[in-house]
C-alpha cells in the first residue's frame, strides 16, 4: 500500500509535539512521517490500518507506531454523513525515536527504549492496566507546561517499555516501500474500499477508480498491498464486525448484513478465516473476558 509522506513540522524533530484532536470526523490520508506517534482515542470509531494491519478502533483506542510506518485512522459512514461537531476526540503525541539519547548517555537508560521503539516499528496496541495509566497521564498532558510536560511523557515512555500488555499490528513481514509516485491514485482507491464496504462492490468499479484494467489493477493491488482485493475488503468487513460484536447490541445476523455479506455462510467462512474462530466464538470471548474484568 503506496502512503503519503507528510511533514509534521520542524519542532517535533528534536522534541515532543503534543496534538489536540477536536473535530467532527477523522480526515487524514493514510500516511507516514519520520516521527514516533502515539494515538489516543478518546472518543470516536470506525476502521485503522497500522501497515499491512486492518481492524477496528474504538474509544480508549492507544497504539504506538514507529517512524515511516503507513497509517489511518477512518471514522465510520455515519460521522461523514450526519457530522456532529467535536464528536472526535484524541491526543496523538509525535517523538523522535531517538528522543531519550538527546537527553542521556546511559545505556541502562536508552536500551529498554531501543526495544520499545523496535517493537513500534509494526505498530503496538496497549491495552490492560498499562492503557489505563497511559491514559490518565495523556488525558493531563496538554495542561501540563515545560518541565511538567516533560516528566509526564517520560513516565508514559517507562510504562510502555516496562508492558507486557501488548499486540504487535503489523506483520513481521511488512515493509515499508516508499515511493510517492501513485499515492493519489492508492489514496483513492482506499477511501472507496473503506467508506463503501457495506455493499457491494466489484473489481471494475474499484479499478475504474485507479484508471486501470481489471487485470492490471488486481496485478497492482498485490504488489502495493500484499493482498488480493477480496482478502483487503474481507478484512476491512470483519474489522467492522468485530466491533458490532464488541458493542453486543445486534444479533449476529444482523451483524453480518451490516459487514457487507449476503449471507451466514460467507460471513461465518471469512470470519473464521481471519479471526481463527466463528463469530459466535468471538462473542463468547469477549464476554468472557469482560467478566473477568469486573471481578477486578
Amino acid at each position: 500500500m503506496k502512503a503519503q509522506f507528510i511533514e509534521v513540522g520542524t519542532p517535533a524533530t528534536k522534541t515532543i509535539h503534543i496534538k489536540k484532536v477536536n473535530t467532527d470526523y477523522l480526515q487524514s490520508p493514510f500516511h507516514f512521517h519520520e516521527l514516533c506517534e502515539l494515538v489516543w482515542i478518546q472518543e470516536s470509531h470506525g476502521q485503522r490500518i497500522v501497515g499491512d494491519h486492518i481492524d477496528h478502533f474504538l474509544p480508549g483506542d492507544l497504539v504506538l507506531m514507529g517512524p515511516n510506518l503507513p497509517h489511518i485512522w477512518l471514522n465510520d459512514a455515519s460521522f461523514r454523513e450526519t457530522p456532529v461537531k467535536g464528536s472526535v476526540k484524541s491526543i496523538v503525541v509525535y517523538f523522535p525515536a531517538n528522543f531519550l539519547q538527546q537527553l542521556s548517555e546511559e545505556e541502562e537508560m536508552i536500551a529498554p527504549v531501543k526495544r520499545l521503539i523496535e517493537r513500534a516499528e509494526r505498530g503496538v496496541r496497549f491495552t490492560g492496566r498499562t492503557q489505563q495509566e497511559v491514559i490518565k497521564l495523556l488525558s493531563g498532558i496538554t495542561k501540563r507546561k515545560g518541565l511538567g510536560k516533560l516528566l509526564d511523557f517520560i513516565k508514559i515512555l517507562e510504562l510502555l517499555t516496562d508492558s507486557a500488555e501488548f499486540e504487535y499490528l503489523g506483520s513481521i513481514q511488512f515493509e515499508n516501500s516508499i515511493h510517492p509516485k501513485d499515492t493519489a491514485r492508492i489514496n483513492l482507491v482506499y477511501q472507496h474500499l473503506m467508506n463503501n464496504f457495506s455493499g457491494e462492490i466489484s473489481l471494475q468499479e474499484v479499478a475504474a477508480i485507479a484508471n486501470m484494467t481489471p487485470p492490471a489493477f488486481c496485478r497492482y493491488f498485490k504488489k502495493h498491498t500484499g493482498k488480493s482485493l477480496t482478502r483487503f475488503i474481507n478484512e476491512i468487513r470483519v474489522g467492522h464486525a468485530c466491533k458490532l460484536l464488541l458493542e453486543d447490541v445486534l444479533s449476529i445476523g444482523e451483524i453480518c448484513y451490516e459487514s457487507g455479506y449476503q449471507n451466514l455462510t460467507n460471513f461465518n467462512k471469512f470470519f473464521r478465516e481471519i479471526k481463527g474462530e466463528n463469530p459466535s466464538q468471538y462473542r463468547k470471548s469477549i464476554r468472557a473476558s469482560a467478566a473477568k474484568e469486573s471481578l477486578f
